[in-house]
């Protein structure tokens, strides 16, 4: 069953922790400098994603095949994976003459590339989910300059930023032990941690059926993602992040409005949308609680907030309008 366009916000908060370290300021939160609301880069929610996915994804099927790899992982070189995708589809070059023409050699390149993208997209749950620059620069691999080095995934994940400025503190710790032999006299060195006191996160994520089809992506990995959305931090812990939540999945999945007496049109507004994703989004996001904003300048929790869903109790007109709203995680329980 092919996919159809999703448009989805994500609420997420921290409390006592550091949601996503900036390295070119020493791992301080993220801050958006205009506003002072803390940001959590698209790269860092991917990555939960993968995470959830390495641990969670269904079992390698029984011929041997892994639908659910994932490409990017610490320590794995990936010209090396590229390679081998490369040399197990390179028939249409083993296939040329001692002396191929110019044509017909960059002809079986871009195909062994296109065979080897299709592979790799099969393999890795990452790559036909979010996409991948294959061309890593490697002048006689063919993928390298041809059009086939770039896959476009389906899912996209805007910057995920706070609904409130955040303040951010830093804490002192120390250390009993020493890495150094030239240390040893010392009773114990110091170091620091940043954390947000609390911070509640929004971000988007938004599904292409015309990439989905590319790339061979379909409903059965369309449920892990939203799956891995709703446990999204729960089994990536850390210390800098114990305390992160996912407090609201909303998904708009547009239907279409024809329905099977004109099912073309009805693919296409499946493909489209219905609606621009921004008025969708508009009547969803938190406020305040009016006796929290009364008792103090920043929100000290997530009960501070009440949630704010215009749909709620309208999902018959919105789904007139070619949208079916799913609250995969609903804030009320």
């Amino acid at each position: 069953m092919p996919v159809n366009r999703h448009d989805i916000l994500i609420f997420f908060d921290v409390t006592n922790g550091n949601p996503n370290g900036d390295p070119d300021a020493g791992n301080m939160p993220r801050i958006e400098p205009n506003t002072g609301k803390g940001l959590v880069s698209d790269v860092c929610l991917k990555r939960k994603v993968r995470n959830f996915v390495s641990q969670f994804a269904p079992k390698p099927d029984g011929d041997g095949g892994n639908r659910f790899g994932i490409f990017v992982q610490q320590g794995i070189v990936l010209n090396d994976i590229i390679r081998q995708a490369e040399v197990q589809h390179s028939g249409p070059l083993q296939a040329l003459s001692k002396n191929p023409k110019p044509k017909e050699k960059r002809t079986a390149q871009e195909q062994t590339a296109r065979d080897a993208a299709g592979w790799l997209c099969r393999q890795y749950y990452d790559i036909r989910t979010f996409g991948m620059v294959l061309s890593t620069g490697e002048k006689e691999q063919p993928l390298t300059g041809s059009a086939y080095g770039q896959v476009r995934g389906p899912i996209q994940f805007t910057l995920g930023m706070s609904l409130d400025p955040i303040p951010t503190q830093e804490i002192t710790v120390t250390r009993c032990a020493v890495t150094k032999e030239e240390d040893a006299a010392k009773e114990r060195t110091m170091g620091n941690k940043h954390i947000v006191p609390y911070g509640l996160y929004c971000a988007k994520a938004y599904v292409s059926p015309m990439f989905a089809e590319r790339t061979g992506f379909d409903e059965v990995d369309l449920k892990l993602f939203f799956d891995a959305l709703a446990h999204l931090f729960r089994d990536d812990a850390s210390a800098a992040r114990a305390e992160m939540c996912v407090r609201a999945v909303y998904d708009f999945e547009h239907v279409g409005t024809q329905g099977e007496k004109n099912a073309v049109q009805n693919r296409r507004e499946q493909q489209l949308g219905c609606e621009h994703a921004h008025r969708l989004f508009e009547k969803v996001s938190f406020r305040w609680r009016k006796e929290a904003e009364s008792r103090r300048s920043f929100p000290a929790g997530f009960e501070d907030y009440e949630p704010l869903d215009g749909w709620r109790g309208k999902e018959d007109e919105l789904l007139k309008k070619g949208v079916k709203l799913s609250r995969i995680v609903d804030p009320r329980g």
